[in-house]
């Protein structure tokens, strides 16, 4: 047994580079609690009940709640409705052992039901960061631009409109970028328009795609940027506005719910991005599953791409998980790896993320060592740094890790 490797998976402090806030009190009840185990959506969540992830996580919720071994999905959800608010949120972020999280809060209906960034800072030692999701931040300025002209003529000046965007979204951006409770930025290209990320501009495509836009503001009142030229554009000026700033930029990669196109999903699809900005930091979300290997590859062969192995946990099964992790250190250099829980909405996505990755660090590692491959020291640091210090490296938070309490001693250490 190797205690050493095993205290400090299951015990070291950890950043959740990646995650969502969690449901204002009043709003507790109104996302279906099953979202916590799957990506799936409308009739096809009825099904996730039925998943691996489900019964595994039925099984590792009952601990914090005192329940018993034989307690099922709908006897967790019956119990946690029983508790306070803030004792349920504490039962399930105390032991994840997450000491800072970097929250991106521009997911969907946050604004409406979630709570601030700075809410969740009584769960941790370190203060949380935020995370700014571009996309969003474009939306918003293009609705208010074309409020104000909108308002003012039934005519648009398209190219003058246009430059305004530009300029505007550019300002906000490096407004965002100085904030130093930033921690970097975020988009869903993947989402809307897939990763093929063009690398060239095209002043017609984005002209005529800022008119879709524009017709579509008149028709519904809002928003939602998925017009390739224009979105590709988007992100490009978020990466060279990131790249002087020196603010990673997270990609969602992969695992999502059917609003993606699998095919268009794959980091694969980003290294003439990747290429073209080489002062930027990409970071591929969610351990680009199911398309974890060519992830790898991208750390590999370009210094400017980190890996983070989130999310899968729990949406995948146990045996998935190990395959998953395994995959990611065929290649990627340990040094550019980091973990994240892609907490979101309930206390217990941050639990379930926490301790199922920490479980499948232990076990993947403890297995490469007994094979002789690398010493239990070596895998140690691997740990440390996958949880804390390669995150705390590249989103340059300036954290030391807090190693406080009797159930933590670093290795090699004895009372």
């Amino acid at each position: 047994m190797h205690c050493d490797l095993v205290i400090t998976a299951l015990r070291y402090p950890a950043i959740d580079n990646h995650a969502h806030p969690l449901l204002q009190e009043e709003n507790r009840g109104k996302i279906a609690f099953e979202g916590l185990i799957s990506e799936a959506s409308g009739d096809a969540l009825q099904d996730a009940v039925h998943t691996l992830a489900c019964l595994r996580a039925t099984r590792e919720l009952q601990g914090p709640l005192a329940l018993g071994s034989n307690a099922t999905w709908d006897d967790i959800k019956a119990q946690r409705e029983k508790l306070s608010y803030l004792d349920l949120c504490n039962k399930y972020l105390a032991p994840a052992r997450i000491q800072c999280i970097l929250i991106d809060d521009g997911l969907g209906s946050v604004e409406a039901l979630g709570e601030s960034v700075e809410w969740h800072d009584q769960f941790t030692s370190s203060p949380s960061r935020r995370i700014v999701r571009v996309e969003v931040v474009a939306e918003s300025i293009l609705e208010d631009i074309l409020k104000s002209r909108t308002s003012a003529s039934s005519t648009i000046d398209i190219p003058a409109a246009l430059a305004e965007f530009d300029d505007s979204l550019e300002k906000e951006l490096k407004s965002n970028a100085s904030d130093p409770r930033v921690a970097g930025f975020k988009s869903i290209a993947c989402y809307r328009t897939g990763l093929n990320i063009s690398v060239n501009d095209s002043p017609t495509g984005v002209k005529l795609a800022f008119v879709e836009v524009i017709e579509m503001f008149k028709e519904q009142g809002k928003i939602r940027l998925a017009h390739k030229h224009l979105n590709d554009h988007i992100v490009r000026l978020a990466l060279g506005v990131a790249g002087k700033y020196e603010k990673p930029v997270q990609f969602h990669t992969g695992l999502g719910d059917n609003d993606i196109t699998l095919a268009l999903s794959s980091p694969a699809q980003m290294q003439s991005i990747i290429a073209a900005y080489p002062e930027t930091t990409f970071v591929l979300l969610h351990s680009s599953y199911p398309y974890t290997r060519d992830a790898g590859y991208l750390t590999a062969v370009y210094p400017n791409v980190y890996l983070d192995f989130g999310e899968v946990f729990p949406f995948v099964s146990g045996r998935g998980q190990l395959s998953i992790l395994e995959q990611v250190l065929e290649l990627s250099p340990t040094n550019k790896i980091m973990w994240s829980t892609d907490g979101h909405w309930w206390p217990e996505s941050y639990y379930l993320g926490s301790i199922q990755a920490r479980k499948a660090l232990s076990s993947v590692l403890c297995d490469i060592v007994d094979r002789g491959q690398i010493t239990e020291a070596q895998a140690v640091t691997i740990v440390q740094n996958a949880l804390f210090h390669n995150a705390n490296r590249v989103y340059n938070l300036g954290l030391t890790p807090h190693l406080g309490g009797d159930d933590y001693h670093a290795p090699g250490v004895t009372n």
